[in-house]
């Protein structure tokens, strides 16, 4: 013998189609504002990062020449 076993779900009323809850759809003031709070946080972040990519040199390179003619201070890489 097999058992099956079965959740019984109460059927859907007559005025809510799918059987969701009466509140289904709806949101609330609060979501609007932590959706407001959000935005204002991304806007300001972008402006930021825009502000620091700016002040990034083209290029990390050093300058051609600048390198080789200096010469080593507080003694690093003099041979005794």
């Amino acid at each position: 013998m097999t058992f099956t076993a079965m959740v019984a779900q109460p059927p859907p009323m007559p005025d809510d189609p799918g059987g969701r809850g009466e509140d289904f759809g709806k949101s609330s003031p609060v979501g609007l504002l932590v959706l407001l709070v959000f935005l204002v946080a991304v806007v300001f972040l972008a402006r930021s990062m825009t502000k620091h990519l700016k002040r990034v040199p083209a290029s990390f390179d050093p300058p051609a020449g600048k390198h080789e003619a200096e010469e080593p201070k507080n003694g690093a890489g003099q041979t005794s």
